[in-house]
This record gives C-alpha cells, structure tokens and sequence, in this order.
C-alpha cells in the first residue's frame, strides 16, 4: 500500500482530478458540489467533492514513530515558525517578512517551509532533510537549567517579581559559576514562551486564572470557525441491543463521540461493545476527519453529513486511553494541538457533555432502554424490549444525526448546526468564511496511523507476536537484519496491529516508507480479535500446558467457539461475543493488496533510537 500523503485542496482555482482527467476548480457551490473546468478541453462539469481527488505523484513519508526526537522537535519549531501564516485570508510578503527577521530566519527559507506544508498539511513535511543542524546556535544545558530555575523561584510567584529581576538574578547566579550569562532578551524571550493561563495560575492564583481563560456557557476560546476545535468524550449507551442472529440481547454498547464546538455539528462517533480505548478514540477521530459520503451510501441514508478536515485542536479529558502515545504522536504529525480537559473543573468540556445527554434523551425512546437509572426504568423490562442490532442502531443513529439534530435549532447557537456550519466555512455579511476544508486523499493511511503498534526484530521464520507467528516475502529483505546504530542488536521495525482482527498485521518498510500486510504464517488459522486471544491464552494455561504456543491458543480458541455456538442461545455474553466478532469482520479495514516486492541493494536507513512500545495494547484487555 502506498504511503502517500497528499491533500485535495478544495479552493477555487486548486488542480484535481475528475473522471481521472486533470481538471480545476472553477465555482464552490455548496459544501458538497462545486464547478470544475477540463484542463485541456476547457469543458466545465458540475461535480460532486466526493469525486475529486488529489493530483500528481504523492511522495511517501516516514512512519510516525520511525521518526527521531530531534527531528521533530526541528519539525515543530519550523511549524510553530510558520503557524500565523497558514491560511492567512491574504497573507503579504511583508507578513511573511516579519516573520522571518523575528524568527532570524531568510523570508524564502519560510516560503519553502508555508509550500511543503500547504502540500501536504503534515508535520513530516517540516522534517530536516538532513541531521548536519550546521551552525545552530544553542545556550549551553547550564544556562537553560539556571533560567528555568530562576523562572520559577522568581518570576512563577504570587509576589510577581519583574521579568528585570529574573534578568537580574541570572545573571548573578551566572558569574558566580563563572559562566557568561545570556543576555536580557533570551531571558524574556523564555518568559514570553510561557503559557499565559499558567502564568497567570501561579502569580494571581487559579480563581484569576480561571476567570481569564476558561470557557464560559456558549462560547470555547479560539472556536472561531469549523474544525478549530473538536471535543471527544465516550459514554455506555443507555440501550441494549441484540446480536444479528438470533436477535437476543448482547448488552450495552459504548460510544466515542465528537463534537465542532463552533457549530455544534457532531465531527464523527465510533460505537461497539468493546471497552474504551486507543482504538475507540482513533477510530472516533479518524471518523471525524474523514468525509462520511460512503458511509451514507452504504447504508442506504437519504441526507448531507459534508463534515470533514483536520481539526485544529483537540479538547479530551485525562482519560488513559486519550493520553496514550499513539494518539498523540498522531495529533503532532497531522497538526493537532491537544488540550486536556483539567481534573476536578466541570465547566470544561460541556458541549460534549451537552451533546451526550441529548442523545441520551433520545435514545430513551428507543425499544430496549436502560433509562438513566433504575428509578427512571422502574419495571421497564430492557432486555424484553430489545430490538435493535449494532448495525441498526448506528444506522438509526446517524438518521438522527443528519437529519434531525443538525437541522434543528440549537439554543445555544439560536440556529440549526447545519447553517452555522454554513455560515463558518462561506462567511455571512458581516464575517469572513474559511472555506471548505482539505479533504485527505490517502484514508488508508490515517487509519494506520491511529492504529496501535508493536515493535518486534524479523526472524528467518518471520515476527512473533503474543505466541502467533507471521510471515510474508516482503520480511525476507529484513530477515536477522543488524541495528545500524548498534551492530551487534538486532533491528526492530514497527507493525500495526488492529485490535479487532490480529489475522493481519501492518509492517511499515522504512526503506520504501509504506506499509505492506503480514498474514498469519499459518494461513489456516481464523480471523481473531486480541480479546478472543487473551481469553483463549488463558483457557490454554487453565487446562494446565506448562508452554502455552500458537497450537494450544488456536485449539483452546476452536473449543472456545464450540462452546459458545451452544450457549449463544441461551446467554448474551455468548452472542455479545459473537457480535463483536461480526462487527469486527464489516469494519473498515486499509487495503490489503501487497505491491509487487522491490529487492534493492542497502541504502542508508533512518534509525529509529529508544523507541518504546506503546501501552494502548494492554488498555484493551
């Protein structure tokens, strides 16, 4: 699969393909039509968004986590750089300008930057083309030590020392270890980089604090247009559904949910009968980012969901399964800022909150509802009522979503959250729309990379993982292949595994920088979700095997699903379980052609240092 990467710019006069044909766009009619021109006949055609598509070759990118700390560190500083200038309505050579004599920067240096990331809209795009970093100037780790130090005991304080008494006492502190102190401006530019609520937290106290930054009813700081700010929440569903095929009740499923909190449109919602977790929560934001067209189509749902684009920060709260490495290395590469939701202050993230027990409202109308509590059920018999499948339900619940709820007025915004949409991406008479939102061409790829992973080297028999071993010809290059920076270890490379089915696993080349499908070694195995192989490895060491290897898992597992085919109609932890493994079988998977493979002679390769596996894998025990 290729590892491209490559924005469909939706813009008049941006080059796209139509009917595999080079065409440009001419008109935006709407949030999803617009008037394209034939390149060399000139014909226009009114097309569809959903049909246009990136243009010209896409160059690949590295992995995510194949990249060294350094290097995007280096990335983010040139992003941080060129940040005010991106989408910049009508963005000046003399903006561009001052931004390079503050940043001591040559102004076509930042152009080439404001290009590679337009292209794009990546991090990587940002990444050093190589390590030499000649003539970076940088204070030395003591002075950086003594003025954060000296920030913190002096300035960080309720008796609010001036920015010239930090200066003062570094420079003290400096002479007394004979070191030559930095000069004024590199301290107050250090204090200028702090957050302004935290400043504000630690010199006035977090009431002030709290008054100046924090959200009130109605509004979200910086939810200035659609997409600038994105909240994801999960809740258990008050409703209990039934599995496909004997209808009988399976449980209570779980719901990720995210919301646009400048227009109250819901972004995108992942809903299943597994636990929260670094799946759930990329698969939410994956559904966010990515058009819902297809969706809608193949269930058959008359109506617009035209929600798409990158978001421009993410608010959560400190769940786990939302702090996890994956999801934030993600955030970074695609651009994404990241708030937590702070402990203990409920006033923060209520539109999400809000949006969830609207939904719960309504999702108490529905056959087989728990209610919010047992005094709201009463008799209600839940399970007796239960009617609705997975499928069913998400499928009633995005009927909701597109054709209720988004036209609807909402109080808050005193319109439906479909023409607040509107009004954000074409502007009003008195206020600037931002446009339609870049559409990603490669969907494949956003799914990997909100995917968990495991490191492991490449054996002569392939890579094992929890006992189950793969293998697949494109490994053979890797086989036993050296660490290059230590020779005498072994290599580790990264595989992508999703929770939901570990029949295939994704090993991403870092010579080719794309990902490649690993099957079972063993291709006679069954398709098995991790949970099916935890509970299957522990049925293993209960019938008492002293080594419990990929033979005993899958035996264990065949008796597993013996047993469960007799009790699925009598017990809902059976068909819970059977539910979840169909639901498993029809989700949205990356495409699983492996290209033809490239032999090469070696080639210097980009080393991946101290790099730990990620602890997402664990969370969905």
């Amino acid at each position: 699969m290729s590892a491209s990467h490559k924005l469909i710019q939706l813009q008049v006069g941006a080059a796209v393909i139509y009917k595999n044909r080079p065409h440009r766009i001419k008109h935006i009619l709407d949030l999803n039509e617009a008037l394209v021109v034939d390149d060399e006949t000139q014909q226009v055609s009114h097309a569809k968004i959903s049909e246009l598509a990136a243009t010209g070759d896409q160059d690949s990118k590295p992995d995510l986590v194949a990249v060294q700390d350094d290097a995007w560190e280096e990335a983010s500083k040139r992003y941080e750089v060129i940040r005010p200038l991106l989408n910049m309505p009508y963005r000046s050579r003399q903006d561009v300008s001052a931004r390079a004599k503050l940043y001591q920067r040559h102004e076509n240096t930042l152009y080439g930057w404001i290009r590679s990331y337009e292209e794009t809209g990546l991090i990587t795009a940002l990444l050093p083309r190589n390590r030499s970093d000649k003539g970076a100037k940088k204070l030395l780790p003591e002075i950086e030590s003594i003025i954060q130090a000296v920030v913190d005991s002096e300035f960080l304080t309720t008796q609010r020392k001036s920015q010239q008494k930090v200066c003062d006492e570094v420079r003290r502190l400096c002479a007394n270890a004979n070191i030559e102190p930095p000069h004024n401006n590199t301290i107050r530019s250090r204090i200028k980089d702090l957050a302004g609520e935290h400043v504000m937290a630690k010199r006035k106290g977090r009431k002030a604090s709290d008054q100046a930054y924090s959200p009130i009813d109605g509004s979200f700081p910086g939810a200035d247009w659609p997409f600038s700010v994105i909240q994801i929440d999960h809740t258990p569903l008050d409703i209990i559904l039934v599995d496909d095929i004997f209808r009988r009740p399976v449980g209570r499923p779980w719901i990720t949910l995210a919301i646009d909190v400048f227009s109250r449109m819901v972004a995108g919602f992942y809903v299943s009968f597994d636990p929260p977790g670094a799946l759930s929560a990329g698969q939410c934001l994956a559904n966010a980012i990515l058009p819902k067209d297809n969706w809608l189509s193949k269930h058959g749902i008359k109506g617009d969901w035209p929600c798409w684009g990158i978001p421009g920060k993410l608010h959560m709260d400190n769940a786990k399964e939302f702090r996890g490495n994956m999801l934030q290395r993600a955030c970074l590469e695609y651009g994404i800022d990241i708030e937590w939701r702070p402990v203990a202050r409920p006033h923060f993230g209520g539109h999400i909150e809000r949006l969830l027990g609207t939904f719960a409202k309504e999702i108490h109308t529905l056959p087989g509802t728990t209610f919010s509590n047992s005094r709201e059920r009463s008799d209600y018999d839940s399970e007796g009522k239960a009617a609705l499948t997975l499928t069913e339900f998400e499928e009633w619940f995005v009927t909701f979503i597109v054709n209720v709820y988004h036209q609807r007025v909402h109080s808050s915004i005193n319109m439906p959250p479909m023409e607040k949409y509107r009004q954000g991406v074409f502007g009003t008479k008195e206020t600037l729309g931002r446009g339609l939102p870049a559409r990603i061409s490669d969907e494949d790829r956003l799914r990997l990379d909100l995917m968990p992973f495991e490191e492991r080297t490449i054996q002569d028999y392939g890579v094992v993982i929890d006992e189950i071993h793969y293998y697949h010809d494109v490994l053979r290059r890797w086989i036993n292949a050296p660490d290059p920076v230590a020779p005498k270890y072994k290599r580790k490379f990264m595989f992508r595994r999703d929770p939901r089915d570990v029949g295939t696993i994704w090993f991403y080349d870092p010579e080719v920088s794309a990902y490649f499908p690993i099957p079972y070694r063993n291709t006679s195995h069954p398709p098995i979700s991790i949970w099916e192989l935890r509970e299957a490895r522990r049925q293993a060491e209960a019938d008492g095997r002293r080594h419990v290897d990929e033979h005993a898992i899958f035996d264990a597992y065949e008796r597993m699903r013996e047993i469960e085919k007799q009790a699925q109609a009598s017990t809902s932890s059976a068909r819970r379980s059977a539910q979840r493994r169909k639901s498993a079988q029809n989700s949205i998977k990356p495409n699983t052609i492996t290209p033809p493979i490239k032999v090469e002679a070696d080639t210097h390769l980009v080393m991946v240092t101290a790099i730990q596996p990620f602890e997402e894998m664990d969370d969905l025990a």
